[in-house]
């Protein structure tokens, strides 16, 4: 679809429904990504949360019958996008945000950010998801990937999950513990639009769960998670390797690889970083490049946990890519 009968498309859709929000075309999709690259969406689209719901079901159903693809955007904090953009319609889902608290059991949304999600449960006393604390990015995306830090996963938090199917209407996915796995979810091999997490907590004194919470955004920061922007660990542990995958790497000595504007940071093995004027075929050739490496090397493969996301110019070898309409 060319970007004139995307307009009118995208005109037509808000008209019938009373869409509020933000809208732009052409949108750097670089703003929207802890990694700060990635070229331009054909249509950017942040529905506010009085109209997420209807408004979401509405567009994507009209946008499959019309063959126009649809990416979910969270928070941006795991992924890669391409250079040439994402084609179509990104509906970020920041807009949908809250916290319901209602007994043990809250009501995240998939917009919200995590940190804000977590002062709101230490200001009403649940704890629970500390160790989440200083990760970047939305509730959305912490359960499709299944968040893990600290020895710790979301899904040992998880009753339910609210999703809108791939016909576009709304159920909830009950936890079950064969679902889950090591930066594993259901939601991974499902065309759902995930909506709302229902989590268990536990009542603490705020003082002591924002004490904990302070903890691990320090670890965070001493592990130089927000010196240059990135995504984290980029490849997965294997515990079959005996060792995590950054100390694998320190020990081949890729500390400070680089290509182009994207290097192995200088004091962790399993952090890229965009060092100032990274973009996205640098980070994914780098990526590339290492797991060769290692290959060669070692005789594994890494399995990356960075998403590779957009319009790349070869679809064949562009690395780690999934599909486009997963909330990230």
């Amino acid at each position: 679809m060319n970007m004139t009968s995307l307009r009118k498309f995208i005109e037509k859709i808000n008209t019938e429904t009373g869409f509020t929000g933000d809208i732009r075309y052409a949108e750097p999709l670089a703003l929207h990504t802890t990694f700060q690259v990635g070229g331009p969406a054909d249509l950017w689209i942040r529905p506010e949360a009085a109209c997420f719901l209807d408004y979401g079901a509405f567009l994507l159903c009209h946008a499959k019958a019309e063959g126009i693809p649809v990416f979910v955007l969270g928070g941006g904090a795991n992924l890669v996008v391409s250079d040439q953009g994402i084609r179509g319609i990104v509906l970020d889902t920041s807009g949908w945000s809250g916290v319901d608290i209602a007994g043990e059991e809250v009501i995240i949304r998939s917009g919200t950010r995590i940190d804000a999600a977590l002062d709101t449960l230490a200001a009403y006393q649940r704890g629970g998801l500390e160790f989440l604390a200083g990760m970047p990015g939305s509730m959305g995306g912490a359960l499709w990937m299944n968040a893990r830090c600290y020895e710790k996963s979301l899904s040992d938090r998880v009753v339910a999950v609210d999703c809108l199917d791939r016909e576009f209407h709304q159920l909830v996915v009950p936890y079950r513990s064969e679902d889950y796995g090591y930066k594993k979810s259901p939601f991974q091999n499902q065309d759902f639009l995930i909506l709302s997490a229902k989590i268990k907590t536990s009542q603490r004194p705020e003082a002591a769960i924002q004490q904990e919470m302070e903890q691990y955004r320090l670890d965070r920061k001493r592990k130089g998670h927000y010196r240059f922007p990135s995504a984290g660990s980029v490849f997965k542990n294997n515990r079959d390797w005996g060792k995590p995958t950054g100390q694998i790497l320190d020990e081949l000595g890729l500390r400070g690889l680089r290509i182009g504007g994207a290097a192995v940071a200088p004091w962790h093995g399993n952090i890229i970083i965009n060092t100032g004027n990274a973009c996205a075929q640098d980070i994914h050739d780098l990526v590339r490049d290492i797991s060769q490496r290692v290959t060669i090397t070692l005789g594994i493969s890494l399995e990356p946990e960075i998403l590779f996301v957009g319009d790349w110019p070869d679809q064949e070898t562009a690395y780690a890519l999934h599909r486009k309409n997963d909330a990230i």
